[in-house]
């Protein structure tokens, strides 16, 4: 245990990247286990201009940065604009170092992460590196050739990073809400039946169009089973059109855009329809929820199939290839989905194997090493001449 550090220089601590909730959540987690040692810290993020940034450090009251970053392409004739984008987002993150210079920067994955990253690193700030996917992305693989440390939630990924990199397997971090969780009212706050089963639909942060159209497929299925309920969070683009799904089927639901009480929603829920992102399924792990898990398919490294294999093989979940149309996944999911609504013994055996998973501390675990390298350790110093080669699809 660390003890408490002094705070008469108010420490500045910045968290680069966004775009997704999976980019974002296990950063906030370390927030919330940082404060604990350092009450009079402040943080920063250098997200993404994209919505969900907003919505969701908004949400939790810090400032934000907001990067606009072209999207890479292997395409030549982006490259200037991809090039342009990085510079101006580097002037603005320049701008606010000389400012208010963070204390440490820790990167949270995804191209908004290089920027204020590799300055950090120009300017011998100390770094680090969440890195909750199995298979590291493109930023973190080649941000973990300088950083400090790296802390990844499997131990698997470690012979997916360069070599030599100094790697923490930590577990991803997640917060608090998800540990320590009291939720008497959870049923009241979405409208739900305490005395029913009820089944999640999620699509993560910006929900999923293949799983929306898939289990909206199958309502008349599973309005045949009157003992469960479901809840139903379809992500802004679908909600609308969700929502109408549901109007006069049988089945008692609950069908909302999005939902800053995702551990409340997980705390009543007995089986889980999600993507396989990282920060997704710490968090299921953590709750201890048995889930059915279709990997996102539009992604080359397919990077959450390696995440849902990891929990299938432990008897957490059952994993689902995601055909992009519903024509196809209907079938293959009615057979799946109908048999497990059906096996109490099954979930409870699941259920029993997810919690086994977890690593609630991951998030402790990191704040004190993040806490060890500020106050205690040196750091080496990253050359001048860092240029975001792997913009270019090298």
């Amino acid at each position: 245990m660390v003890s408490s550090i002094g705070t008469s220089d108010a420490p500045l601590i910045g968290f680069a990247g966004g775009g997704t909730g999976g980019h974002l959540y296990p950063a906030l987690a370390v927030v919330e286990a940082l404060k604990l040692q350092l009450p009079h810290a402040r943080f920063v993020f250098f997200g993404t201009d994209r919505p969900i940034d907003q919505q969701i450090i908004g949400q939790a009251g810090y400032d934000l940065v907001k990067q606009s970053l072209s999207p890479l392409s292997t395409a030549p004739w982006r490259w200037p604009g991809i090039m342009r984008s990085y510079r101006k987002s580097k002037k603005l993150c320049q701008k606010r170092f000389s400012r208010d210079k963070p204390t440490m920067i820790i990167g949270t994955g995804g191209l908004g992460s290089v920027p204020p990253m590799r300055l950090a690193m120009k300017m011998g700030i100390p770094t680090a590196l969440l890195n909750p996917d199995l298979l590291p992305g493109r930023a973190n693989r080649n941000l973990a050739k300088r950083t400090n440390i790296v802390f990844t939630q499997w131990e698997n990924s470690t012979k997916h990073l360069p070599p030599k990199t100094n790697i923490r397997v930590t577990g991803c971090p997640v917060r608090e809400a998800f540990i320590n969780h009291k939720f008497v009212d959870a049923h009241e706050r979405f409208n739900l039946d305490p005395n029913k089963k009820t089944l999640l639909v999620t699509g993560a942060s910006q929900g999923a169009r293949t799983i929306n159209q898939t289990v909206i497929a199958l309502l008349d299925d599973i309005q045949m089973l009157p003992q469960w309920q479901v809840l139903h969070l379809a992500g802004q683009l679908d909600y609308e059109s969700v929502k109408q799904a549901y109007t006069g089927q049988k089945i008692a639901s609950s069908v909302l855009p999005f939902t800053h009480q995702m551990s409340a929603a997980m705390s009543i829920a007995a089986l889980v329809i999600s993507r396989a992102g990282a920060s997704t399924l710490s968090e299921l792990a953590t709750m201890g929820c048995p889930s059915l898990l279709l990997p996102y398919p539009f992604h080359k490294d397919m990077h959450q199939l390696a995440n849902a294999e990891m929990m299938a093989q432990h008897g957490a979940a059952v994993v689902m290839k995601d055909m992009k149309n519903v024509s196809q996944n209907a079938p293959a999911m009615r057979k799946i989905l109908m048999s497990l609504l059906n096996d109490e013994k099954q979930l409870a055996a699941m259920a029993q194997a997810t919690s086994e998973v977890a690593r609630p501390d991951a998030a402790a675990e990191v704040a004190k090493e993040i806490l060890a390298l500020v106050y205690g350790k040196t750091h080496a110093t990253a050359d001048e001449s860092m240029e975001p080669d792997f913009c270019m699809g090298r």
